[in-house]
């Protein structure tokens, strides 16, 4: 009998899924080096036109002037604009992520919520561009009208997920301490749409439990993976040069079936590079790591015009929050602070922050990191940094060419000297300009310790193999919920 997750009641070998119809919406599409589930890119080209169509029933509700006839070709830069504004407030809110049990109420709350900001975000860009500008009623009819067609999308597109198990098929080659991995990493909550038919066991795998492998049967694995609907082989032996159906293997790749080795199916499952596992050749021999001076000119572009666009809301933010902090100190104490930090190939630079601790927060010389509910941090501080404002200064920075918009987040010296001293690779993140914000930061919460470095290492490194210009939005774009939202911050 096969090895299979102990939450997979029935009888595997009559699992055959939904039927090939379903296999094309499993498989993942990938887009600059990152890889999206395929559903949700389909999910997103439905939704753009929704909004489109939902922006020209708003104007047409308002005005009743068969404005579909008539005036369609002097709307539609105004609809595609409205439609790309709330599809990227959708994926700030994590609207094209799997979120695991999600009620009704959440998701019409995480809608709702993504409305709103596409609101303030089209209020702004009415008074910067008013050619774009649209009345307030036919605006409230077009945000009222997306919110009802994107919903109705949404429990339609949940049916079919739970209908046909759009979930991605795994057969797992191994059941010993390697592919023990997978079954901690699905446990942990990392393995989001995926299912794990079954573990095989191999030879030479330690640890497993007793079980029959089909590799002992010359044609059963290929006949296995037809009738079960396997997406994706995992090679998870502890010894590969024990018994490797190289044969069979091949007759599934050949057949559309993807065989992947563990790191890289963790790499794009779990966004992350599991360091535990890899071998340093991977560094160099896996695509990515590649840096070039087209890559380096688009960045600085992207970076000095993402600061220039959030100039006009950051500059009143900035101003309060200097006031804020100069009425809580009683003008006693300096508004603005600079630290030494790591810049790219392990250049200093002097980061600037607004102050959130107290003056004498180090006054041992001994750094520290931030701690939750650390005494240190004023009562102006502990909100500035709840919502991230204490890094508004931080865009002088960026303008300055230290930092990039997006990238792994700077470290002190003393941190970097520790941390590179106690986990392997740790130098590899400096191989890129540190970020304003970064993919660790919106994948991993606040880190205060060595396994929290290690950690969030391992999403740094994530970054700075795939970093792409669709990477940097996608995390420009979720930094929007960290921010609202709050999380993660000490």
């Amino acid at each position: 009998m096969l090895n299979k997750p102990d939450d997979n009641k029935k009888d595997i070998s009559t699992d055959t899924g939904s039927g090939s119809s379903a296999r094309f919406f499993s498989h993942s599409t990938r887009l600059f080096n990152h890889h999206v589930p395929t559903e949700f890119v389909l999910l997103g080209f439905i939704e753009f036109f929704a909004l489109m169509a939902a922006y020209f029933i708003g104007v047409d509700l308002r005005f009743s002037d068969s404005i579909w006839n008539q005036q369609f070709g002097d709307y539609l830069a105004h609809a595609i604009l409205f439609a790309i504004i709330m599809q990227m407030s959708l994926i700030a809110f994590g609207a094209y992520q799997r979120q695991p049990e999600q009620s009704n109420a959440m998701l019409a709350a995480r809608i709702g919520a993504s409305m709103m900001l596409g609101m303030v975000v089209l209020s702004l860009t009415f008074y910067i561009a008013p050619v774009f500008f649209l009345g307030r009623g036919a605006f409230a009819l077009a945000v009222l009208v997306s919110f009802v067609v994107v919903m109705m999308i949404r429990l339609i597109f949940m049916r079919i997920s739970n209908a046909y198990d759009l979930r991605l098929r795994i057969l797992v080659l191994g059941a010993g301490q390697t592919a023990n991995l997978v079954k901690e990493s699905q446990a942990n909550g990392e393995l989001k749409g995926v299912n794990l038919v079954c573990y095989m066991p191999m030879p030479g795998d330690r640890g497993a439990e007793s079980g029959i492998s089909l590799v002992k049967t010359p044609g059963a694995l290929v006949k296995y993976v037809a009738d079960n609907q396997i997406d994706i082989i995992v090679l998870a032996m502890d010894e590969r040069r024990k018994g490797l159906p190289v044969h069979e293997l091949l007759d599934c790749k050949m057949g559309g079936v993807e065989v992947l080795d563990l790191l890289t199916f963790f790499e794009r499952h779990t966004s992350k590079i599991r360091l535990d596992i890899m071998q340093p050749s991977w560094l160099f021999l896996s695509e990515g790591f590649e840096v070039n001076n087209f890559r380096r000119m688009w960045k600085r572009v992207f970076d000095v015009t993402c600061v220039l666009l959030l100039m006009p809301v950051v500059l009143p933010l900035a101003a309060l929050s200097a006031v804020a902090i100069l009425i809580d100190s009683r003008g006693r104490e300096g508004v603005i602070y600079s630290q030494t930090r790591v810049s790219e190939n392990g250049r200093l630079f002097q980061i600037y922050k607004f102050r959130s601790m107290v003056v004498e927060a180090e006054k041992d010389g001994v750094a520290r990191w931030a701690a939750k509910n650390d005494a240190r941090i004023t009562r102006v501080g502990a909100v500035l940094r709840k919502f991230r404002l204490d890094e508004l200064p931080q865009l002088f920075n960026v303008l300055r060419g230290d930092m990039s918009f997006v990238g792994p987040r700077p470290e002190r010296p003393e941190f970097v000297e520790r941390l590179s001293e106690n986990i392997p690779y740790y130098n590899e993140r400096h191989r890129v300009k540190p970020g304003l914000s970064g993919w660790a930061q919106i994948r991993y919460p606040y880190g205060a310790s060595e396994e929290d470095g290690f950690e969030k290492l391992q999403y740094d490194l994530y970054y700075v193999k795939n970093c792409s210009i669709l990477l940097d939005i996608l995390v420009i774009l979720q930094t929007a919920e960290v921010v609202l939202l709050g999380k993660g911050a000490q």
